[in-house]
């Protein structure tokens, strides 16, 4: 007898400015501790992958990202952190939430991981954090998306204060189904 394998569903969650920008050196254009929270609150008790390079840029303090399961996509295969996957690939990594009966899997970044899971058609929700400002120094952009193949929401909406530098947006995309 043989078990049904369960796909989990794989979600995008990411702040962007106004032309879709990411970041700029390995590190976010923006502090924002509301977005911070929600990041927090949305994605805790699951499965994280992130590109090493944006693994890199978290402060260590919150390296691994605490209650969650850390993937890190590495091109080097001798890449190990503590308490973390190493994997090559989005496929290996889905492996990984698999076997562990994982519901829900967030790509939390950067630009190429996200591009990759766009591109392989693999995202089934995602959690955008529309920033009201642009960022002529950035570097790392999020990858454009067909709009017309997304059904969105806005769930919060911020305004500029001591605590959060921009005001902002944040918008839950689904995939419409054709």
């Amino acid at each position: 007898m043989s078990e049904e394998t369960h796909k989990p569903k794989v979600i995008v969650i990411a702040a962007v400015g106004k032309n879709l920008e990411l970041g700029k050196d390995n590190a976010l254009l923006w502090h924002l501790h509301e977005d911070m929270r929600f990041f927090k609150e949305t994605t805790m008790g699951y499965t994280v992958v992130t590109g090493r390079k944006s693994f890199e840029s978290i402060p260590p303090k919150y390296r691994p990202l605490p209650e969650r399961t850390n993937i890190i996509l590495s091109r080097n295969p001798d890449y190990l952190y503590e308490e973390c996957y190493t994997v090559a690939s989005l496929e290996e990594a889905m492996e990984i939430a698999i076997s562990q009966g994982e519901i829900k899997v967030f790509i939390i970044g950067g630009g190429e991981i996200y591009r990759m899971a766009l591109a392989n058609d693999v995202v089934d929700e995602m959690y955008l954090t529309h920033v009201e400002a642009t960022f002529a120094d950035a570097d790392t952009f999020f990858p454009v998306f067909q709009m017309d193949q997304w059904e969105s929401e806005q769930i919060m909406s911020i305004s500029s204060d001591s605590v959060n530098e921009f005001p902002f947006v944040v918008r839950h995309y689904k995939r419409k189904l054709t």
